[in-house]
């Protein structure tokens, strides 16, 4: 992987706890962040996605009273929602299978799990940043692409197995 310099980005963190914010700021400034905007619920966040260009949200998974993945439906399908396709890393220490398939049905890029080191942030920051996703919009799901592995071109005259 090739290093990224984070300084032209603009960061969002939104927690609802003071101590976590200041966490993933300082984390954010070590990593060489330029700006690092802050909200401590979703509504207030959508409020800055609106009013500046945000590059990559970190959002934390239980807030009240909307929690993170209702912040990444506001993003992805609300008809205000000024960047639908913004990175969204979910941050969690809930990681149950179920969770993080619901982060994922919701339209987060990516979960990110508690506790976080700088490392680990900044290896899933660049994954971000290197990894291309499409963005898929239908009707029961908008959001980056869930498959994570590229497939390979089809060359063969038959596409299944059945077909005659």
């Amino acid at each position: 992987m090739r290093d990224f310099d984070l300084a032209p980005l603009s960061f969002l963190v939104v927690d609802d706890n003071h101590h976590m914010i200041s966490i993933l700021r300082e984390l954010l400034r070590a990593l060489g962040a330029g700006t690092v905007h802050d909200a401590r619920d979703a509504a207030d966040a959508f409020e800055i996605v609106r009013s500046s260009p945000i590059d990559i949200a970190i959002v934390d998974y239980l807030m009240e009273p909307l929690d993170g993945l209702d912040f990444i439906r506001l993003i992805r399908t609300a008809k205000d929602s000024y960047d639908p396709e913004l990175p969204i890393l979910l941050l969690t220490a809930y990681t149950e299978r179920a969770r993080i398939e619901e982060a994922r049905d919701a339209g987060a890029t990516d979960v990110v799990r508690k506790p976080i080191s700088a490392n680990n942030l900044y290896q899933r920051i660049q994954s971000l940043l290197q990894t291309e996703r499409r963005f898929i919009k239908t009707s029961r799901y908008t959001g980056p692409d869930r498959r994570r592995l590229r497939a390979k071109p089809y060359t063969d005259r038959k596409r299944r197995g059945d077909d005659e």
